[in-house]
């Protein structure tokens, strides 16, 4: 049985939908003002990961993920390039969808815009003042009141005192406590606005997730996931806004994947070691990332580096190569196989790809060692659960030229190469294979002839 580790339980739990053979998941995506960086790959991928298991699993998934497309950092960004915010968000959404798709990421069930639900937001606050969980400021601005909500801390495990105590709160005078947090901001000269019951305004960060949470998968759902940043205080906040406004149970499983770290430090532009998605496929695969990203633990920190990167190109190439050559017959999976039951039982403990991993190199010197094809075949499907290994491996192995050998170019060396050989011309057969060796590409003498890979 599925077990996932629940963030609010602080415990692994058996996994058991709200209805039976369905699932209802929401994860936080992205505020759309920028390339997305590392961190968002991570959460498309672990994500994509999870969904992609579930419905293996044989249940039913909505899958949501909302994209922020009003806020400071929008506001902000679009009027230093002069442009309107709609086409600053456009862009970036468009810009997002690409690296996700690069990487293998399928699309979301349901991908909700956060000005595309300004009126579910304001019902919503309208409902938390009505229950006494919010107040209307004489600023204009609308804030909830943390302390009408007896639950507040659980998912990040402190209690109001501690919060209040430890986190760094900027001094408001319109607030009753300075924990309170805004969920309806009064307007500002030359920004967006909408209109409410408190004037003119633009919604907060948290509320939009509870309001496009509820109007996709109800009151009630089973899996609400993100980013670990995100524990607090926006999941937090969520939390309070939705079981204050419903009275009910908002999630039943929290799931937060791990921090990246580049070079064993935090991830950060003031660091200097901020990289985006493309400036990262722009020097590797795109399946080298997805497979670095999921060889972890979703939970764990993810430390990239160089060094890291390559040790994955070079485990990715050992898979492709036991692929290589061979005519791979397609295979319905048999859960009830030795190998295949591992995997399943891997991810199944809390999605533990490590052990899946293990399960497929094993599969891998299976196949080099005896040549089945059969488990060729189940090695392709395992790893088709991760979104691994569907591509021809040539496709792979050759790769990109970027500024190396072309692959035409190749050919015709290796052929120049093999003539020198039929002619015992050894040294210049010999010298050929050092140029080629240079340009890092990998030649395989076989008995039925010669094949190449990029290292």
């Amino acid at each position: 049985m599925l077990k996932i580790y629940n963030t609010l339980a602080r415990a692994k739990q058996t996994f058991s939908p709200i209805v039976a053979g369905k699932v209802s998941m929401y994860v936080c995506g992205m505020t759309v003002y920028d390339y997305c960086h590392l961190g968002h790959a991570r959460v498309m991928v672990v994500f994509d990961m999870v969904n992609r298991w579930l419905r293996s699993s044989g249940y039913d998934v909505t899958y949501v993920r909302n994209i922020t497309d009003i806020d400071d950092k929008i506001i902000a960004r679009a009027n230093e390039n002069g442009e309107t915010i709609t086409a600053l968000t456009s862009r970036f959404i468009d810009a997002m969808n690409e690296d996700a798709a690069r990487l293998g990421v399928w699309r979301p069930d349901q991908e909700p815009r956060a000005t595309d639900y300004i009126h579910e937001m304001i019902t919503m606050i309208n409902t938390l003042i009505e229950r006494h969980h919010a107040y209307a400021a004489d600023n204009g601005d609308v804030y909830y009141a943390v302390s009408s909500f007896a639950n507040y801390g659980q998912l990040s495990g402190k209690s109001l005192e501690d919060l209040r105590a430890g986190e760094r709160v900027e001094v408001d005078v319109h607030k009753r406590d300075p924990m309170d947090f805004v969920l309806w901001k009064a307007a500002k000269p030359g920004e967006p606005s909408w209109d409410s019951p408190w004037g003119s305004g633009r919604p907060g960060w948290h509320i939009e997730c509870s309001a496009m949470g509820e109007r996709h998968l109800g009151k009630h759902f089973d899996i609400h996931g993100g980013g670990q940043d995100l524990q607090f205080p926006h999941h937090e906040n969520e939390i309070a806004q939705s079981e204050g406004a419903h009275g009910c149970t908002f999630v039943n499983y929290w799931m937060h994947n791990g921090f990246i770290r580049v070079d064993d430090e935090k991830m950060s532009k003031s660091l200097g070691n901020f990289f985006t998605i493309r400036e990262v496929l722009d020097k590797y695969d795109a399946e080298v990332v997805r497979f670095f990203i999921l060889r972890a633990h979703y939970r764990s920190p993810l430390n990239y580096s160089d060094h890291h990167l390559n040790d994955a190109k070079q485990a990715l190439t050992r898979l492709y190569n036991a692929l290589r050559g061979r005519e791979i017959p397609q295979v319905d999976i048999d859960w009830k196989q030795p190998e295949a039951a591992r995997f399943k039982l891997a991810l199944d403990d809390d999605f533990n790809t490590p052990e899946a991993f293990a399960v497929l190199f094993e599969l891998a010197n299976e196949v080099n060692r005896t040549g089945s094809l059969a488990q060729a075949g189940l090695l392709k499907v395992l790893a088709g659960q991760l979104g691994l290994l569907q591509r021809d491996p040539d496709e792979f192995l050759k790769g990109d030229a970027g500024a190396g050998l072309a692959a035409e170019d190749i050919e015709r060396l290796i052929e120049e190469r093999l003539a020198a050989r039929r002619g015992k011309n050894f040294a210049e057969a010999d010298r050929i294979r050092d140029t080629l060796t240079a340009q890092g590409i990998i030649l395989e003498d076989t008995a039925q002839g010669t094949s190449w890979r990029r290292s």
